[in-house]
């Protein structure tokens, strides 16, 4: 799979565009990579996406360990193995077990969740492959998590939907050649096996 688009040289810029590849450059294990990369190419859309993103990340009402999880479901669901390879070891130091990413990555429900992971896997999976969640699963999510954080997981969730188009768009690949860590799967299986 070859990139779509040449990495930008922060040097290439616009005057105007640097301070918002300032801002990325604080945050962004990948330096002016993955999405950004992309998403400079429109400077004015590259600034509100940052700041969602941004948000999203950190500030959000989510704990973090969900949060991530969160973000690996979409990962997974889409194949966007840049993602994935991203979100892993961050989902991994804000504590998600690694039983549960193993679980994921091979595109099963995870068996040892705890509860509140197992209520962000069925919310999550149930918006991003039905595009709505039951009513039972609604008010559970309200009940446990809060009306702000069930908006901020929604968000949180179709925001990075958009992020795993955007990567899968542009073949943004994993690193100096490193293996992407996701076996690509066909979206009806990925549907079948996430469902059971």
């Amino acid at each position: 799979m070859t990139e779509r688009l040449a990495q930008l040289a922060y040097e290439d810029l616009a005057p105007a565009v640097r301070p918002l590849a300032d801002d990325i450059l604080k945050i962004s294990s990948a330096a002016l990579g993955g999405p950004y990369n992309a998403l400079l190419r429109s400077p004015d859309m590259a600034r509100r996406c940052f700041d969602l993103l941004d948000y999203l990340r950190f500030q959000t009402s989510v704990e973090k360990r969900l949060n991530e999880f969160a973000i690996l479901i979409q990962a997974r669901i889409a194949n966007a193995q840049y993602e994935w390879w991203a979100h892993e070891p961050i989902a991994r130091r804000a504590g998600l077990p690694d039983a549960v990413m193993d679980a994921l990555r091979q595109c099963q429900r995870p068996a040892a969740m705890q509860a509140d992971e197992a209520l962000v896997y069925d919310f999550c999976v149930q918006l991003s492959l039905n595009h709505r969640v039951p009513d039972a699963l609604w008010q559970q999510a309200v009940a446990q998590m809060g009306e702000q954080r069930v908006i901020d997981l929604t968000v949180l969730s179709g925001t990075y939907s958009m992020v795993s188009m955007l990567l899968n768009a542009t073949q943004v690949g994993i690193p100096n050649g490193g293996e992407p860590p996701l076996q690509v799967m066909a979206p009806e299986d990925i549907r079948r096996q996430l469902l059971a």
